[in-house]
């Protein structure tokens, strides 16, 4: 199994076969070394609706054929775009071809803004577990620090856990150390800092704050063999 970052929240897990990206935000997102028009997904897994995470999502499905796997709001808002989606809600499972998926809690916004300046519910925010080929990989999405991460943690033994860090929307270093303690993950890779000016944070500080955990900071285009 190959798991890559790839600035923001995007992460790529290679395993079975088949390539799974997790918050395709692509496009107007400076930190990435992905193209929207070329890159490939078997299927794609969203936290929650914001724009920062369904990025390209609309785009590489309907050119890949992807499968969309979303919080039930936010895949019945994309299958009326056309696109072959799979909607669940937290605390489900399911298996896949590429292994099982399962959507945890995650505490922060979920509207979504339309061209016209609406904003849409599109369900709960969410972090999301992928288990495959007897490995556990969490993606906490967007969110703050809550002590359930740790039942999350003694549940399923995680391999390895992204989370965010850039502060003001979602946790910052402090908060996400004690996550990661509470998670128990193995490696520990930040995410969601320094795309935008109001999540500037430095990663290093955040490995420093880790006790147990061994912290592992990914370049855009870097990856882990699990």
């Amino acid at each position: 199994m190959k798991i890559s970052y790839h600035g923001h929240s995007i992460v790529k897990i290679e395993t079975n076969g088949k390539t799974i990206l997790i918050d395709p935000f692509i496009t107007g997102n400076e930190l990435t070394d992905l193209k929207a028009d070329e890159v490939k997904a078997d299927a794609i897994i969203l936290t929650h609706g914001h724009s920062d995470h369904v990025g390209d999502t609309v785009e590489i499905a309907k050119r890949n054929h992807s499968q969309v796997i979303a919080i039930n709001e936010l895949a019945v808002y994309l299958g009326k775009q056309g696109l072959n989606t799979h909607g669940m809600s937290i605390g489900g499972a399911y298996e896949f071809d590429f292994g099982k998926v399962k959507f945890t809690q995650a505490f922060h916004g979920t509207g979504f803004e339309t061209k016209d300046g609406q904003i849409l519910y599109m369900g709960m925010p969410a972090g999301v577990l992928v288990m495959a080929e007897g490995k556990t990989i969490f993606h906490a999405g967007d969110t703050g620090l809550f002590s359930d991460l740790k039942l999350i943690g003694e549940r399923h033994p995680i391999d390895i856990a992204f989370l965010p860090i850039g502060d003001n929307f979602t946790m910052g270093p402090e908060d996400a150390a004690i996550a990661a303690k509470f998670l128990g993950a193995k490696t520990v890779v930040p995410i969601h800092y320094n795309t935008f000016p109001v999540i500037k944070q430095d990663p290093a500080r955040f490995i420093e704050l880790l006790e147990d955990q061994n912290g592992k900071i990914l370049e855009p285009g870097d990856s882990i063999e699990l």
